[in-house]
């Protein structure tokens, strides 16, 4: 996973919850990095699943409601660190349609070992998206959150539903409704 993923996510807890908060929920993990990031940097996906539950646990927030959370703050340094990723988009749709032609595309120049998930379009109309996500790592509730961050970007109201393909949530399929 990309350092850029830990060094916005402990960039978060800091701003959210304190400077102490960030060296709890270090000290209480098995870091083989011991907790010192790089955004460019590569480490193990385990080491952000240590961050995020002992965060949960300090703080009695699921990891569902903190991967929401974390989508904000990381759309928000992402967008500021290259706009251009989105910058000739009109339509959060086109933008959600795009990822894997365009979007994961930049981000694979950008961080060539990046893992990225996949998302497949199964149908578009233009007020209505389904696509499914598919990533082992299972962080669709991130996904989902960066989609509302994408619409949010374009101030066009979306309702976006999902359900999980299987119990692990490796691979989710979401329906997304403009207006």
């Amino acid at each position: 996973m990309k350092g850029i993923i830990f060094t916005e996510f402990l960039e978060l807890v800091e701003k959210k919850f304190g400077l102490a908060m960030v060296d709890k929920i270090i000290n209480q993990s098995q870091l083989e990095s011991a907790g010192i990031y790089t955004a460019v940097g590569t480490y193990e996906f385990s080491e952000m699943l240590q961050l995020i539950s002992h965060l949960s646990q300090n703080t009695d927030i699921s990891v569902d409601d903190l991967l929401m959370v974390y989508s904000e703050h990381l759309f928000a340094a992402l967008i500021k660190t290259h706009p251009n990723l989105v910058e000739h988009y009109k339509d959060p749709m086109n933008l959600l349609a795009s990822i894997e032609n365009h979007i994961h595309v930049e981000v694979q120049k950008i961080y060539p070992d990046a893992q990225l998930p996949t998302f497949d379009l199964e149908e578009r109309t233009e007020d209505k998206m389904i696509m499914v996500y598919k990533s082992d790592k299972a962080l669709y509730m991130l996904g989902k959150g960066l989609m509302l961050e994408t619409f949010k970007l374009f101030k066009v109201p979306v309702t976006i539903e999902f359900e999980k393909l299987n119990k692990e949530g490796t691979q989710v399929r979401f329906f997304i409704n403009k207006g």
